[in-house]
């Protein structure tokens, strides 16, 4: 039986991000997706100017309202990008209709800055949501936030990682994190990969892309929950999102310019798919 799982996040009217990439993936991963939109944007905020953006705050309220009479429930959430005053409600939401993960990506900036709105603030009500969590997905800029700390992006060892990821895991409470954004060199780009079960912080790595295109954390994060919903290790489900996302880079690295909206995720759901079922 299909699982149904709820993505709670933005929608970008225009630029592949957030919902619009985390419905189709969840989909072709063979589950009912439901979605609960926290704002709607005419663009993602990357490379667009006075793009808007609606607060789907009060709605919010009102769906979950009507969900709780109906007796809806779901067997995952996973969140992405949020606004500062949904915590409560996101809250909420995982303690009265999740039956199954609750799975945060605390979506708050990316090469050591903010994302447009947010701040310091912010990172702490973000880090009460990630309180518990079964899996959070920071990259190394949102755990040095979610931490209080300032962001150390280059010139870093294991030791730092590890220290970095267990310390998140313990201060949280999480089960599971997934660091993204790891790298040790030039030529590889990766994850780190750390259970409270066994202690132990495992690496994948594959090639390093010369090109930051925007939206493809909302790409990983929803491979990683469309392969761990399936029965796959939290590991497994790491090394195949990343796999994804390499191939979705690689599919538009040579049109970027021309298409600065995101990745050609599409193209490459068979993949995943096939990667899945092995």
């Amino acid at each position: 039986m299909e699982k149904r799982i709820l993505t709670v996040q933005d929608i970008s009217c225009v630029g592949q991000c957030s919902t619009t990439v985390a419905l189709p993936i969840l989909s072709a991963c063979g589950h009912e997706t439901a979605i609960l939109p926290t704002g709607i944007l005419s663009t993602h905020t990357a490379n667009f100017v006075g793009f808007t953006v609606l607060s789907m705050t009060g709605e919010m309220a009102k769906i979950m309202k009507h969900w709780k009479s109906e007796g809806i429930t779901f067997d995952g959430i996973y969140t992405g990008y949020i606004l500062p005053d949904q915590v409560p409600l996101i809250t909420e939401l995982c303690s009265d209709f999740n039956k199954g993960p609750k799975i945060i990506d605390p979506v708050l900036g990316d090469n050591g800055k903010f994302y447009y709105g947010f701040d310091e603030k912010f990172a702490k009500e973000m880090f009460t949501l990630c309180n518990n969590a079964d899996v959070i997905l920071p990259n190394l800029t949102e755990a040095a936030f979610l931490l209080g700390e300032k962001p150390v992006l280059e010139g870093y060892d294991e030791k730092f990682i590890e220290k970095l990821i267990k310390k998140l895991a313990d201060k949280t409470k999480a089960k599971n994190v997934i660091l993204t954004g790891v790298s040790f060199d030039d030529s590889l780009l990766g994850v780190a990969v750390y259970s409270q079960n066994d202690k132990v912080v495992n690496y994948y790595f594959a090639e390093k892309i010369p090109q930051s295109i925007h939206g493809t954390g909302d790409i990983y994060s929803s491979a990683v929950v469309g392969a761990y919903l399936n029965g796959k290790t939290l590991f497994e489900s790491a090394k195949i999102a990343v796999d994804y996302t390499v191939r979705c880079i690689k599919n538009t690295y040579d049109e970027y310019e021309q298409h600065p909206y995101g990745v050609f995720f599409e193209e490459a759901l068979p993949s995943l798919i096939e990667a899945i079922k092995k």
